[in-house]
């Protein structure tokens, strides 16, 4: 690709937020064919089923997530991976059964036929866009992970870089001049005690790449509504309205101490191959 690439994650069955979305897409001129979701498109939120009709109607290019995975295998939850018994896993298997009444035959043969990885080159450089890790779908890589796992990851790609979705909170690590870039999700904040949802703009240039977090204003309140209306258990309705988790379980302690901080991450550039500057932050 040689124009910006809008990268996002988990829509979570939040129609809202991906309307928005599509919207803040058109206003900069910037195509579905030039955005890339990072999987779990349906998950948390109230409206599976209209979700997934928005995504398959506008073409996005796609990669299966664990969600994605069990409903089009008829599986038993959502694969996330949260521990049993755990308050995440309790309130999974409330929203997955919504989900899983709601999708239709049409959505889940779309779903199960999702790559699990498509590979981008962006200004010289090659990525590999995946949900979870390299190993494993449903595999939480936060950005207090050591080194030497982001670099393992990214070594199991084949890439130079990897964009990545799964736990819900945008960042970018550079790593031995090697990229780890989750853009973060949409269907739900990223527990910084704001309603904000999160995407990124990847801007290629002979240079090398400009990667910007970007947040996203909805009607969160009408998606708040929407889980209510439909019985699905509080949690996750107040969660879009106050901007936290209704659960830290599967929160690094580093990602629980910065609960309720609103976030600002600064623009990041990462210089091609042939660039001659080294990896920086901007303003």
């Amino acid at each position: 690709m040689d124009a910006p690439l809008l990268c996002f994650g988990g829509p979570y069955s939040n129609r809202q937020a991906l309307e928005a979305l599509l919207a803040e897409a058109a206003r900069l001129g910037i195509s579905p064919a030039r955005m890339l979701c990072t999987g779990d498109v349906v998950a948390y939120c109230a409206e599976p089923a209209a979700t997934l009709d928005l995504m398959i109607a506008a073409g996005i290019p796609t990669v299966m997530g664990n969600c994605e995975e069990s409903l089009a295998g008829g599986a038993a939850d959502c694969g996330c991976g949260f521990e049993a018994g755990t308050a995440c896993d309790l309130l999974a298997r409330g929203w997955f059964a919504h989900a899983d009444r709601q999708v239709t035959p049409a959505h889940r043969a779309w779903m199960a036929a999702l790559p699990r990885r498509i590979d981008v080159t962006l200004a010289g450089r090659r990525l590999a866009a995946i949900h979870g890790g390299a190993t494993s779908i449903n595999r939480f890589l936060f950005a207090s992970a050591p080194d030497a796992v982001f670099a393992a990851e990214i070594a199991g790609t084949g890439a130079e870089g990897v964009i990545a979705g799964h736990c819900g909170l945008p960042f970018t690590r550079l790593v031995e001049g090697r990229l780890w870039h989750n853009a973060g999700a949409i269907g739900m904040p990223a527990h910084d005690a704001t309603p904000r949802a999160w995407f990124s703009l990847l801007t290629p240039s002979p240079e090398g790449i400009r990667l910007e977090h970007r947040a996203l204003a909805y009607d969160h309140a009408a998606a708040a509504r929407a889980m209510r209306d439909a019985g699905l258990a509080e949690g996750y309705a107040a969660a879009l309205e106050t901007g936290l988790w209704p659960s830290e379980d599967v929160l690094p302690p580093a990602e629980r101490a910065r609960r309720g901080q609103p976030l600002a991450p600064p623009p990041l550039f990462w210089p091609s191959q042939d660039g001659h500057s080294l990896p920086r932050t901007m303003t």
